[in-house]
Formats: C-alpha cells, structure tokens, sequence
C-alpha cells in the first residue's frame, strides 16, 4: 500500500510539474477551435457551385423561362433551372460583365425570376480570422515546440542544465537490508554513511572523508543498488545520471552540465552524486580515437576533475561512481584526492547468492520443496541481476503451467532457458545426427568423470536448445577462485572429448565440435601467454584484454617478437594436441561406458542423477522416461540439472558447459 500511495504522489508531482512547464489546457483547446474552423471555412464546399455558362446564355435561359431563383453577389450570379430534378444538377452560375447591364433586372422581373441579393461586405469575425488566425497559429506552433523542449531537455535555453535525476530524503527508500551479501562493501561505506550523518565529529580531528568512491565490478553486480543503498542509510538526497548525460553535440555543454549538477548537489548538502559508466567520459586523454585534447569528452572529463578536487572545495558532497572498465580511466580521476577509495563489486559467492535469491522471492509464493540454498550451489558465476531475473523466469513459468506456487522445477526450466535457450522442437534431426550428437555429449561426461580434478558431471542432453544441438553440464562441489595448470589441461581435455568420442567412434570428424575448440583454443593461449604455464616461453606474461579497443592495441604496440609470437602459437598447440590425446586415450579405455550412455541418451534424450551415476560407472540401469522426457528411477534422482561458469571473475577459465553446435 505504501508504494502505491507513494507512485500516486510522484504522478501528482510530475503533473503538476507538466503543469507548470507546458502549456496551459485552455490554449489548447483554443488552437484546436480556431484551426478546425479556418479549416471549414476554407475547404467547406461552396452551396452557390454549379455548371458555368455564359451571361448571353443566362439571358437567353431567362427569357425562355428555363430560370426559377437568382442569387446575385456582387458580378456573380447563381441560379437554379426549372425542372423536376434534383436541385444539384439544375446549379449553374455566371459572372455579370464589367458595363452596366440595365435591362437585367427587368428581364427577370418579367420572368417571373426569384431574385435574392447578397452583400458583398465580409463579417468582421470573418475578416479577424483570415487575417489573425494564421498568425495564432504560427505562434501555437512555436509555444507547442518549446514545450516539446522543455519535456525533453529543459528547452533549448536550459541545454546546458544537468540531467541529473533527484531522489530526495523521502524517495531514497533503499538501505543496506535490500543489499544481499557484500559485508565487506558495506563495512566500508558505513565511514562514508557517518561523515554524511556527523561530518563534525571528523572535523574536529580533522579527518576527511574521500571525496569520490568508485565501485568496480562486472555489469549485473548491483553498483547502482550500493550506492542508492548509501543514501538511503544516511538520509541524504541523492543525484543518479549516467555518464552519457553530459555529452551533447554542442561544444561546451557537458562542461556545464557538470557545474550545474555540482551546484545543485552543494546547495542540497549533504547529497551523493552517483555517475553510472564512468568511463564513458572518463577515458584517458589524448588517445588516437579520442580526436586531440579539445573535444567535448575532454572538456567534460577535465570540469568533473576540476569541481572533484579544484579551487573551491566541495562540502558534504560526495561523489559515487560505477564502471566495469577501470583500465581505461584517466590516471587524473584515480589519484588521491579525487576517485582514490575504490570498492570492487564481484559476482558473489554460493552464500551471497543465497542471500541474494532470498531477497528477490521475499514477495513470491514458493513450493515446500524448493531449497534456495541448495538452488544457489547451482548457479556459480551468476550476478544478482541474473538471479533477480531467474526468479522471475520461474514465476513466469509458474504461471503459463498454471500453478499457485514456484516449484524447484520451475526454477531449472528458467535456468535452462536463459542459459541455453528454448527448446527448439520444430528442429527435427536424423538418426545418424542423432547418434553422432549422442557419443559427442557421452565423450565429454566420460573425460570429465575419469579424470581427478575436474568437476562432477550432473546433467548430458541432446535436446536441442539456441544454437546448441546438445550439451554437458558440469556443476563444481566448491568455488575455486586460483586454478593448477592440472585443472586447467583436464578441463582442456573435456572441451576435446566430444570431438575425440566423433573420431574414436566414427573415424571422422564432424562441425559440432566448434564452440568447443574455440574455448580451448582461449584457454590454451591464456596458459601459455598470461599465466606462464608453459616451460619453453617461460614466466613471460603478454595479457591483452579482451575489452581492448583496436586504437588501444595500436598505441600498446607490439608486446613480442614474431620469433616469440610462433612460439607461443606452437605451445598453444602442444597443450591442445596433449589434451587431445589425453581424452582419445580415456574413451578408448571405456568404449563400452561410451557405448552404454551413447545409448541411453539415444532413447531418454537427458541423463542425470543417479542414472548418470550408475551409467559412467558401467552399471545395468532401468530406463524409464517421464512426461517431460527426463530420465527417472525408482530411486530420487538428483534436482540439479545444469551449470554454469565455475569461477566468479570474468579472467577465470571459463564456463563448465560443453556442448554440440553446428
């Protein structure tokens, strides 16, 4: 209810705004009158038209008593014939000529001619229109694109006006309650929520609080949320805009905008001022695709390190601000005195997400047998914008099945499809590919179970999903954050173990194998470029990120030679070709387990559970499928069906999927 009467107060406030702004409902209606009657008045069909003749034949028509009426207007004449038929077709009208025609009036009267006359004087209302309406309108026209301008920008007079959204001390509603998981973060913005409260008590012993804070992390982390969270826990006002705000076409705009926006924060202090996409005008100077030192970035950029850290001093504002590119910022924004406490925002860990996952159901009707915390073990590397959206996948599907609750079910059909996609049923596949797509998927979970160091396999399908034609997920027992060059060829070997199972069964290789080969390919050439794991080129560390603009690689230059470049192209192949060789070498030992899963997925199209379990161990199973075409037993088959990325920095190995793609 509270939200609802607080919505309700933001659209009367806006109202009254737009009140206040445009235009004024009466003049509205005004213009709208006067055009619609100039319009009637103009292109109203003329009641006086007919068939034109001549002023000899009109006489001649009249003398022969072929004319009933006359309606004389100035030197027009319009009359109507004698007749029986309709009265339109029987108009005519004619022009009198310029000399006095005395006899006129006489042959009519003879006639027996109705004659009407008709001033030739307009109404003065009618004069007033044609001479001021267009001019009304044309001023209409010019009030109506200022308030256009207004709505949009401010009008053209405020251009340089910042755009800043402002959430006062009633509006900024959020705390640190609606904030799942970050301790830390937390714990070291609670110094800037007590400067924000008290800034004496750190003027006495003249302490002082950093000016700007940046909030670093990946996109979906909830930056945005922290910051607004900030300003709800010391009750201050509180400026949102992105960094795209401040440019403008115009030269010399975003600058004042900035000075505009710091203006607004100083005379409202306390207040926060929260810049999304830092980097946006952040960017380091005098680069090749910035255009020189002179252009509107620039001019921004240097305004916003200038009312940080100038002249004038900036009481009790505090400046936020959130990129997931801090390579690219200038070095002036990071020193002391302007961006220098940084808080890094990272996807969270298995009890965040839990905490994360409990904040968004809060309000969702949930099934006894959902475990949320149990469900969040299964989502490694998911940001809290990906869970909030998870969740409402499974209320979605909640409702198109027609439940009163969100079942563990609903919940890993959402995770399955925002992984991988709907399932694609239209796509029929042959038999052959069927098979191929079966030992390719059976080939991956069987490297992945005989090797020490890779994580559990919990679901294989070949059910077709996105442009997957099948997959194999893997779901890690803990969170790694450091990785051994062990890990990382076993997990190589995996990648290779659908195409090596196509070659070991078939002798021949087929194009399902590609996403596959281009992970490896990346995590062989990080191994041997950025993470020294490679004994002929050494500790030698060449990282490029993969963000990196062609203008940034440009100025970077070269990094080795091409002697060293070959080389690593040839140690990149030699990790390869041993895990190649290391997958080949496991199926051919357990062709018979490859046979028997190859098999079962052929007839049930997804393997989990226990029956995977039993399957890579070369144990009899019984095969029974379930109206949703998953495997089951008599026995509890496990909940989890899918993974995802088994680390939760975007530089780590990867994603623990493997699949077919054609």
């Amino acid at each position: 209810m509270a939200k609802k009467e607080q919505k309700k107060n933001q659209k009367k406030i806006n109202l009254k705004e737009m009140n206040k702004q445009g235009i004024p409902p009466l003049l509205n209606w005004v213009l709208i009158i006067l055009v619609a009657y100039l319009a009637f008045q103009f292109f109203m069909p003329d009641q006086n038209t007919g068939n034109q003749i001549p002023y000899s034949q009109f006489k001649s028509e009249v003398r022969s008593g072929n004319v009933e009426s006359v309606t004389i207007t100035g030197d027009q004449v319009a009359g109507i014939y004698t007749g029986e038929s309709p009265e339109k077709e029987r108009r005519f009208y004619t022009v009198i000529p310029p000399y006095t025609d005395e006899n006129l009036s006489t042959i009519l009267e003879s006639n027996n001619v109705k004659v009407t006359a008709k001033s030739t004087q307009k109404d003065i209302w009618d004069t007033l229109l044609v001479s001021v309406l267009p001019f009304l309108i044309l001023i209409g026209f010019f009030i109506w694109m200022g308030y256009r301008a207004r709505q949009q920008s401010g009008g053209f007079m405020s251009i340089g006006k910042s755009k800043a959204k402002m959430f006062s001390k009633e509006e900024s509603r959020t705390s640190f309650e609606d904030v799942a998981g970050y301790k830390e973060q937390k714990e070291e913005l609670q110094e800037t929520i007590r400067f924000l409260k008290d800034p004496e008590e750190f003027e006495k012993l003249s302490a002082k609080v950093p000016k700007g804070i940046l909030l670093i992390g990946p996109p979906g982390t909830g930056k945005t949320l922290v910051a607004r969270a900030v300003a709800g826990e010391a009750d201050v006002p509180f400026y949102h805009l992105s960094g795209s705000d401040f440019m403008e076409m115009l030269v010399g705009v975003g600058a004042s905008r900035v000075r505009d926006l710091f203006d607004k924060a100083k005379k409202n202090s306390p207040a926060i001022i929260f810049l999304d996409e830092l980097d946006s005008i952040g960017q380091r100077r005098g680069g090749v695709s910035m255009g020189g030192g002179h252009n509107e970035r620039e001019q921004t950029l240097n305004q916003l390190l200038s009312e940080m850290d100038g002249f004038e001093p900036t009481e009790g504002v505090i400046v936020m601000a959130a990129t997931n590119r801090p390579d690219v910022l200038d070095q002036a924004l990071l020193r002391p005195g302007r961006f220098d406490r940084r808080i890094r925002m990272s996807l969270p860990n298995m009890r965040e997400r839990h905490q994360i996952l409990k904040v968004h159901t809060a309000d969702v009707p949930l099934d006894e047998d959902l475990d949320l915390e149990d469900f969040a073990k299964s989502t490694p590397g998911q940001s809290g914008a990906d869970l909030e959206n998870l969740v409402n996948e499974a209320a979605i599907t909640a409702v198109k099945q027609e439940a009163k609750k969100v079942s563990y079910r609903h919940f890993q059909i959402a995770r399955d499809k925002i992984m991988m996609g709907r399932k694609r049923s239209s796509l029929i596949l042959s038999d052959d590919e069927k098979e191929r797509i079966a030992y390719h998927e059976g080939g991956h979970a069987i490297v992945a179970s005989f090797q020490d160091e890779t994580d559990p396999v919990e679901k294989v399908t070949i059910i077709p999903r996105g442009r997957s034609l099948g997959s194999t997920q893997q779901l890690p027992d803990d969170e790694r954050h450091n990785y051994s060059q062990t890990y990382l060829e076993q997990k190589i070997a995996v990648m290779m173990g659908g195409r090596a199972a196509e070659k070991l069964v078939f002798d021949e290789i087929t194009t399902g194998a590609e996403n596959d080969l281009v992970q490896a390919t990346k995590l062989a050439r990080k191994m041997v470029s950025n993470w020294g794991m490679s004994e002929r080129v050494g500790t030698l560390a060449f990282r490029q990120d993969d963000q990196t603009t062609p203008q940034e690689k440009m100025l970077q230059g070269d990094q080795y030679s091409q002697h060293l470049a070959e080389l690593i192209d040839e140690e990149t192949q030699a990790i390869l070709d041993r895990c190649f060789d290391n997958a080949y070498s496991l199926l051919e030992e357990n062709r018979d387990i490859l046979k028997k899963l190859a098999d079962a997925l052929l007839e049930v199209e997804v393997v989990q559970g226990d029956t995977l379990e039993k399957l890579l161990k070369g144990e009899e199973v019984e095969l029974e499928t379930s109206e949703n075409g998953q495997v089951e037993e008599n026995s509890e088959t496990a909940k989890t069906e899918e993974s995802v990325s088994n680390s939760d920095e975007k530089n780590s190995v990867g994603n623990q999927k493997s699949g077919s793609n054609r």
